[in-house]
């Protein structure tokens, strides 16, 4: 390869660069306006969508200085925004997570963020966004990133929902053993949803990673005040990644804005990873029952949360 060659890619390289810190300066402006710089944001946002992070996590993630670090997150924790227990596997290292308040900080400027960016997606057409989405994984795996793929949570599409019903039933009957039971179950619980569907009270989130469905939950009415949680499932090679934390946040926070007042939902007590992100969503046990249900002995739960 010739020398000009070399110097020419360089120079389309360049113009892309400068093409693209112009959009991303674009998209980043509104949060100038708050009360968070920009390396507070990012900050905010890797506690947000990961769990279990200490300091030198976010040093190493984000190719930040350690004492910079260190002094926005004990900022962090005087306002009450960010609490430190100690870890588990070791106690000499502090993991990091959100508060409420926290959350509540953070809530309004990743839906800023998340609305511009799909303002900007909205201006081309439905191929052009999957080009696009695909130019930039192309971008990232031939210059080498290592670091898992991330995800995104998005209306469903035709064809989603018989995978939904497919997948579910792949997950149940490997991990736990259930049979065709269930699967008729979730086969009843979406095609209600597709033929009695209230767009304003009721809402279904994919979580898709490389191009593939990894996860999906559902908000649907229970009556006028108590919205109801269904079938939340996240595929095993994509946990650990914070999304069913995040698909049961986009639930409350749906059902908040759609005027309800109250979230239940209806588990089995085997479903432990399950209830351990219910509990930490502020949902409580209100009541549980043994049945014998998908070829299997369970114990029902019900549990609940009020949304003021």
């Amino acid at each position: 390869m010739s020398d000009q060659t070399l110097h020419d890619r360089a120079e389309a390289v360049r113009r892309f660069n400068r093409f693209y810190t112009r959009h991303i300066g674009v998209l980043h402006e509104h949060l100038l306006a708050s009360e968070f710089s920009l390396t507070e944001v990012r900050i905010l946002y890797e506690l947000a969508h990961r769990s279990a992070l200490s300091t030198s996590d976010l040093c190493r993630e984000l190719n930040l200085d350690a004492g910079y670090v260190s002094r926005v997150v004990s900022g962090f924790e005087k306002k009450g925004l960010v609490a430190k227990t100690r870890s588990a596997e070791d106690a000499r290292v502090g993991q990091l997570e959100l508060t409420e308040a926290g959350r509540a900080a953070f809530a309004p400027l990743d839906d800023a963020s998340r609305n511009e960016i799909i303002a900007v997606l909205k201006q081309l057409p439905e191929p052009a966004q999957q080009q696009l989405i695909d130019a930039m994984n192309d971008i990232q795996n031939l210059l080498g990133d290592k670091t898992p793929a991330g995800y995104v949570l998005r209306d469903p599409v035709p064809g989603d929902m018989g995978l939904v019903v497919a997948n579910q039933a792949v997950v149940y009957a490997r991990e736990y053993g259930w049979n065709a039971e269930y699967e008729a179950l979730v086969a009843e619980i979406v095609a209600k949803f597709i033929r009695d569907f209230d767009r304003g009270r009721e809402r279904c989130w994919i979580a898709e990673k490389d191009g593939k469905m990894v996860g999906s939950v559902f908000v649907v009415r229970q009556d006028e005040t108590t919205a109801k949680l269904r079938l939340l499932y996240v595929d095993a090679g994509a946990r650990g990644l914070g999304i069913g934390h995040r698909l049961v946040e986009e639930c409350l926070r749906f059902a908040k804005q759609a005027g309800y007042t109250r979230m239940m939902l209806w588990t089995n007590s085997v479903l432990v990873e399950a209830r351990r992100i219910y509990e930490k969503a502020g949902f409580q046990l209100i009541e549980e029952e043994k049945h014998r249900s998908f070829g299997k002995d369970l114990v029902g739960q019900v549990w609940a949360r009020d949304l003021s």
